[in-house]
Order: C-alpha cells, then structure tokens, then sequence
C-alpha cells in the first residue's frame, strides 16, 4: 500500500510559524507535522510516499535528506504553482499506477496539518468491504463547510455551514451532514476519473462523480481523536493534549 501526503500549502494561517519553513516542518513536542504523519503511515506497513509541496519546497527535501527519508521510500512532487488537493493528486497519479500488480490496490490521501487516532488500518478494510471508489473519514462536529451522506452513508452533496442551502448531486430523501477529516483511502480507478485541469479541488471531483453513480463513502470517525493544526492555537492546543496523554 502506497500514500501520498498533502504539504504544499502556503500555511498562511499558521503565520509566525510559517515566516521561515513550510508548515510540514512546523513542530510539535519536539516533533514536525511531517514526521508524525510519516510514522502513522509507517506503523500501517506503508513504506512507499509522495509528498507534494511548494512554499520552502527545498527545506522539506533536505529535511527528509537529513533524516535519510526515515527509512521509507519517499518521492517529492514538486508544484511550481499550487494545485489544490485534486490537482496535487492528479500530478502524482504515476506514482500509483507505475507498478501493475498494485494499480488496483488502495492508497492514503492524507492531509500533513492534521493530527489524529483515526484507525487507518481499518478504515482500509473498511473502504475494501465497501467497494468504494473513495472513502472519506468524516465526524459530527462544527465546520464551515459540510459534506451530506445519504441514508447508506454514500456522498450526496454538501452544504456551506449550519443554516446553508444544501446542494445535491443525486436524490436523497434524507441526509446527514459531516465534517470532513481530511484522511483518505481511494482506489486507483479515481485517478483516470480525474477530468478537471491544473488546480482543483478534489471535493469538486468526488461530488461529480457521486452525480455520476460512483461509490463515495463515508467512515465515521466520531470515536477518535482530531485536531486540525492549521492555527497556531490549535498548535498549542496539540501539545497539550499529547502531554496529557489523550493521544496515548
């Protein structure tokens, strides 16, 4: 099983942090955004990764140089310009479909400023019993931004916060309205799907292909732990946490 990690934002909200380094190298406890989600990805048997980046580009790789790629195999897809999530995935579809014997096997589509307990071990068995195209890990929690699930739990729309008009793809008699985490699991038959050009946002992609009739599914994540680390508070709210031992 291969990953791939989304690092290449500006991390603009996480200025001062970001004034000298990309935001994957920001640290907590001691220990960079880039490191811990390489390791949640090591302890699930993944060895092979491509990280995408752009702002200080150059600082991750002799990070990773320094740290002799922690041991794994690790490719940089480096953007010129940003490309969005669907965009950085769509540069970097080789990488999954290079090897014939794993092209139908699934990979990780993880952001870097998050932190989690997530189960991606079983959130990978799950998408597999589900024959999903992607699967998207999700949680009942405030956002600016709602995905809606139908009544099996499969993409429908999405909404933009509480009082929002909802937009549906496909005809729903009743939904649910989630989070989205920012973890995926996805098929490589996404990949050829992906039509849109240069920057674009992947959830625009997954929406037209819920349209379409295709599987995306949503995991509930409700009993694990999250935190988005995209504001310096939510930094030090993290430290705080691993140092009360709420992450184990």
């Amino acid at each position: 099983m291969k990953a791939m990690i989304l690092a290449a934002g500006l991390g603009t909200r996480l200025r001062p942090l970001t004034n000298d380094r990309p935001k994957a190298l920001v640290e907590i406890g001691g220990r960079t955004l880039l490191e811990i989600t390489l390791e949640r990805l090591r302890i699930l048997g993944i060895h092979e990764v491509i990280i995408n980046v752009h702002h200080f580009a150059d600082k991750v790789v002799d990070y990773l140089r320094a740290h002799r790629d922690f041991g794994m195999r690790i490719v940089i897809s480096c953007e010129d310009v940003l490309l969005d999530t669907g965009g950085g995935l769509k540069e970097a579809a080789w990488f999954f479909l290079e090897n014939p014997a794993s092209v139908s096997e699934p990979f990780i589509l993880h952001n870097v400023d998050v932190l989690s307990t997530i189960d991606l071990r079983r959130m990978a068995e799950f998408h597999a019993k589900r024959n999903a195209l992607a699967t998207l890990a999700v949680q009942s929690r405030k956002t600016s931004r709602y995905l809606l699930f139908d009544s099996s739990m499969k993409l429908c729309g999405r909404r933009s916060g509480e009082d929002g008009e909802p937009e549906l793809v496909r005809d729903a008699s009743e939904f649910e309205a989630r989070a989205f985490s920012g973890i995926h699991v996805i098929s490589p038959k996404l990949l050829p799907m992906l039509s849109e050009d240069r920057a674009f946002s992947i959830i625009n992609s997954y929406l037209r292909l819920a349209a379409q009739g295709e599987i995306i599914e949503a995991f509930p994540a409700d009993e694990y732990y999250w935190r988005d680390l995209g504001k310096p508070e939510n930094i030090t709210h993290a430290e705080e946490d691993i140092k009360s031992g709420i992450l184990g």
